[in-house]
């Protein structure tokens, strides 16, 4: 066995290993007999629960008892709420303190700050590198798709989600960053100076009479900005065909979601949710603004197509308004809310799960695509897409 193989882990052991941490320095700190008072308002709950505590306050007294050194008492009220929600087993929910709150809000809006230029998702159990954006400093620098992000700055991060390691990239612009990657079982280390990176959230090419709209997350106007592309500018290009381009997009906003998918359909469902909390809520597209209805359209998904993009392609194959090439998706047919609790810090929880307007749930399985073409590090890396080529082949065919 490998040096490399025997520091595989799986993702179920990271979280169960992080949750008994958390479990064990949760409550130290804090005066358990105070516990609904002081603690609960910071997760935004009222002091009404009726659980019996007293196996956690056994654990504090003992601490208060036998620990040998200082107590940061804000340092454990911080990690009783991760506790908390890390115990809960769902990826999908998660407490963000002030710092992880701002830098979440900032990507999810495109302000990416500084940092290398990468793609990364969970892939094969390992946060993989999906592609380098060009011109920035990991493309410079030789990391290609596929490698396995194990170490920032000599800290081993193989074992933790792509958010975590992303923050962890992040930093001032000019300061450096030492990655280490795994590519082909063997450690690879890069030393990069961060950069300012572009990371627009849509944009659109022409090839011909086809437009080619690559989304690559959904803000909270990607759907708009789409649309006022394409009402003024596909007339003028002769636009006849569309490639909606959702391959590596983990999601975003659902209304932008439904605002993009209303360019194909008019006011009907586009989206099924059921909460054991909120019951059945159905998602309709908007009215008057379909005007990519009568257009041929084929979308590119893959493995890293996720959550608010799925929504998406499932919606234009359920109205048979797309043909869907590619790989099938990631398979998160679930929903998340985002709460802002006091402290500048947040509450992402899944409130929901998610269904296509047929009913069908995607969670776990993903959408398949109706022709697959698999797309390889390789070609990634020799700027091959036969996903594209399949594409415009298809669309070439159509009448």
């Amino acid at each position: 066995m490998s040096k490399w193989d025997e520091k595989r882990v799986s993702l179920g052991g990271a979280i169960i290993g992080c949750v008994v941490t958390l479990a064990i320095g949760v409550f130290a700190g804090i005066s358990w007999n105070n516990f609904s008072s002081s603690f609960l308002p910071y997760l935004g709950v009222r002091a009404r629960s009726t659980n019996d505590w007293s196996a956690l306050d056994e654990v504090y007294s003992n601490l208060l008892v036998h620990y040998d050194g200082e107590i940061d008492k804000t340092a454990l009220v911080e990690g009783a709420k991760k506790g908390m929600t890390d115990a809960l087993g769902d990826i999908y929910t998660k407490y963000m303190d002030t710092e992880e709150a701002k830098e979440y809000q900032d990507a999810l809006h495109g302000e990416a700050g500084s940092g290398i230029g990468v793609v990364m998702a969970l892939r094969d159990g390992y946060t993989r590198v999906l592609r380098t954006l060009p011109d920035n400093p990991a493309e410079k620098a030789g990391i290609k798709a596929g490698d396995i992000i194990f170490k920032v700055d000599g800290e081993e991060v193989y074992a933790e989600d792509s958010d975590t390691i992303s923050n962890k990239i992040r930093g001032e612009v000019g300061t450096e960053v030492e990655i280490t990657v795994v590519r082909d079982g063997e450690e690879k280390t890069f030393k990069m100076k961060r950069e300012t990176i572009n990371n627009v959230s849509a944009y659109v090419d022409y090839d011909g009479d086809t437009a080619v709209i690559t989304v690559t997350r959904f803000d909270d106007d990607t759907g708009a900005n789409i649309r006022k592309i394409a009402g003024e500018e596909f007339s003028k290009k002769g636009v006849k065909k569309v490639i909606l381009d959702l391959r590596n997009n983990g999601g975003g906003y659902v209304s932008a979601a439904k605002d993009l998918v209303s360019l194909w359909i008019d006011g009907e469902e586009v989206l099924i949710q059921k909460s054991k909390n909120e019951g059945e809520d159905v998602t309709y597209a908007n009215r008057n603004q379909a005007i990519l209805r009568d257009f041929p359209t084929v979308v590119l998904v893959n493995g890293a197509t996720a959550s608010a993009s799925e929504i998406v392609a499932g919606a234009l194959k359920d109205h048979n308004k797309a043909t869907i090439i590619g790989e099938t998706t990631f398979g998160k047919g679930v929903v998340q809310t985002l709460l802002n609790l006091s402290g500048n810090t947040l509450l992402k929880v899944t409130t929901a799960k998610w269904y296509t307007p047929s009913g069908t749930s995607i969670n776990g399985e993903g959408i398949k695509p109706d022709q697959e073409v698999i797309l390889t590090y390789d070609d990634t890396n020799h700027s091959r897409d036969p996903q594209l080529t399949a594409a415009k082949k298809y669309l070439k065919e159509q009448k």
